[in-house]
């Protein structure tokens, strides 16, 4: 902070001098692209996010619904959704018939399996708690099940049966 720099600019990188000793070296990137290095932040900076910002009224309501919904709105524009303003107004409407929570899962579930339209929204909806939670291979299962008696093995020896 407060040093002078000097900055050269190529055509394929930037050096960056402080009193004629490299400090910094960048691939050139083309205009609004960013060119960040890990090793100058002391962990992994990430990519940068560009906060949303609503444009409409039907955008507003809807990222009121919180992460879910950014993570649904982000993805649903990247896929190239045809008619969002649409789609979103009528996922709003939703909420009225299934609740906040339920919604708000539902997004959740939508974005999990990629599925961006109010109809799919909808179904996810409509199926409630009856549709499968994906789980990682391996991972135990977590299934209720009722009590039954329990007999030692020797209970099916043959000479037990007859």
């Amino acid at each position: 902070m407060g040093s002078k720099v000097e900055v050269l600019a190529g055509t394929s990188e930037i050096v960056i001098l402080r009193e004629g000793q490299e400090i910094a070296r960048h691939q050139a990137v083309l205009p609004g692209e960013v060119s960040l290095k890990d090793e100058h932040y002391g962990s992994s900076a990430g990519p940068p996010r560009r906060a949303l910002r609503a444009r409409t009224q039907a955008e507003e309501t809807f990222l009121a619904l919180g992460p879910p919904a950014e993570a649904f709105l982000r993805d649903a524009a990247a896929s190239g959704t045809t008619r969002l303003a649409r789609e979103l107004a009528a996922i709003c409407a939703l909420e009225a018939a299934h609740g906040r929570e339920a919604l708000i899962a539902a997004l959740g579930r939508a974005v999990q399996f990629r599925r961006y339209r109010a109809d799919d929204v909808a179904a996810i909806l409509a199926a409630g708690t009856s549709v499968p939670t994906p789980r990682a291979a391996g991972g135990p299962l977590g299934l209720d099940l009722p009590r039954v008696p329990v007999r030692p093995l020797d209970a099916y020896r043959l000479e037990a049966v007859r």
